[in-house]
């Protein structure tokens, strides 16, 4: 929270500064639409000199440039449709309050109510990882069309208040001009360049992450839950703990979300997953656990070893940590005294584990890469600190803003560079302008449908 306050302060500085920078630098500054651009020479020198020294590497990587563009639209559109598909699957019941598609702004995962999801997004890292990301991606559209002798008119800022962005400027008229290849080449070197920069921090941040980081805990994200035959089970929905129903099913006690059991009922859902009246959920144990009778845990067979020692009935104190909102900064150290359970004539304490883990090809390189350094379910601490934290959440951010860039700006939306892609995709395939057109106005629309779909659901689930 400290941080967050000097972070809001910087914010208002920013602010602050930009009115009057703007203000005092007219000559300089055009409006277009919403936007104000600030346009300079800034950086022109630099691209004529490093599509000269390096144009004979260059020319043969427009070629794997052109093929990440390829790729990064086909991920962009099977990712687009795939979550259109699993989202208009869910019961309008189900849906996140937070809207399908939420703008990339300064502390969003706040505003929307997604901190279990997202860490913080502070203003200090969306500026930093911001410039990383336009600026990367701005000058390799500017390097790739000096590669093929177009003309630079001016590199400047973006203003959409305090939200900052950065652009080259080449010439429209000889960028129409030029041959496909090339063209597709110099759209595409801006998600290239975005991809390059997610490759890069996300090197860093797996080696940072394991000079910096020790596992301290055990993170458990559920109590133990038995399914239970809503046909057979008693209900009784004033139970003694607030928000639950209590079911009794086969002579045992079990309790249910409220809101659950009744979208449950409406539904006609003839099971549902309800938690065991086991130590852990009687006594709300919350938090990573650190220890259990002063012995650390830093694994679940820490934990398993742990529990299995014990006998039925016996009493352990654990030790949790209390994390600020959305991240894994320990906030401060609780306490719970609790007496151990039994199940199958072992001591039971009812904590569970749900694999959260993201599927599909982001799931494999999840797995692959952070998750061999960051194992999923362990609680880790910072040997330097808050600091640790502080410089991994941005990193984290780089590398998210970095790809989401690259796959959104591939996508065949009229307005995106992955628009102008598709169309000349299309041409080179058919020779003909009005085909090419007709697809191009075909797939920006029904991308827009999709849109207009989704957030139409969401609207719907506040009623």
């Amino acid at each position: 929270m400290e941080f967050q306050n000097y972070d809001l302060a910087f914010l208002t500085a920013f602010i602050i500064f930009v009115i009057v920078f703007l203000s005092t630098r007219k000559h300089n500054l055009s409006r277009q639409g919403i936007l104000f651009l600030y346009r300079t020479q800034f950086g022109i020198k630099f691209i004529d000199k490093f599509a000269e020294k390096y144009k004979k590497i260059l020319r043969p990587l427009q070629y794997v440039v052109i093929l990440s563009g390829f790729c990064l639209m086909f991920g962009g559109i099977y990712f687009f449709i795939q979550s259109t598909y699993l989202y208009l699957k869910l019961p309008i019941a189900s849906v996140i309050r937070a809207p399908p598609i939420a703008p990339l702004i300064p502390y969003f995962p706040k505003i929307f109510g997604l901190e279990s999801f997202f860490p913080p997004l502070y203003f200090t890292y969306f500026l930093i990882a911001l410039a990383i990301v336009g600026i990367t991606h701005e000058f390799s559209h500017g390097i790739f069309a000096r590669l093929h002798k177009l003309k630079i008119k001016s590199t400047g800022f973006a203003f959409l208040g305090p939200i900052l962005g950065a652009f080259v400027e080449p010439d429209e008229k000889q960028l129409e001009k030029t041959k496909k290849l090339p063209h597709m080449s110099i759209l595409a070197a801006g998600t290239f360049a975005n991809l390059l920069m997610t490759i890069l921090f996300g090197a860093i941040i797996i080696l940072f992450f394991k000079f910096s980081f020790m596992p301290a805990g055990v993170n458990f994200n559920s109590y133990a839950v038995t399914p239970i035959d809503l046909g057979e089970a008693k209900i009784i929905w004033n139970s003694s703990y607030e928000k639950f129903a209590k079911l009794e099913f086969n002579g045992k006690n079990y309790f249910v979300d409220s809101s659950s059991l009744e979208n449950s009922i409406k539904n006609k859902l003839p099971l549902i997953y309800a938690y065991d009246d086991s130590p852990a959920f009687k006594s709300n144990l919350k938090g990573p656990i650190m220890e259990i009778d002063g012995e650390k845990i830093q694994s679940k067979e820490d934990l398993q070893r742990i529990l299995l020692a014990h006998k039925p009935n016996d009493k352990i104190r654990i030790k949790t940590a209390v994390t600020n909102p959305g991240t894994e900064v320990v906030n401060e150290i609780k306490t719970y005294d609790i007496e151990l359970g039994e199940r199958e004539g072992k001591a039971f304490l009812g904590v569970g584990f749900i694999d959260g883990q993201s599927r599909g090809f982001i799931g494999k390189v999840y797995t692959l890469t952070l998750a061999k350094v960051k194992k999923p379910g362990i609680f880790y601490s910072s040997s330097i600190g808050e600091f640790g934290w502080f410089i991994y959440y941005l990193l984290w951010w780089i590398v998210v803003i970095n790809f989401l860039v690259a796959l959104f700006n591939m996508l065949p939306l009229g307005i995106l560079d992955g628009g102008k892609f598709f169309y000349l995709t299309v041409l080179g395939i058919t020779k003909k302008e009005k085909i090419a057109s007709r697809a191009y106005s075909f797939a920006t629309w029904f991308m827009l449908a999709l849109l207009v779909i989704l957030m139409l659901k969401w609207a719907f689930s506040f009623f």
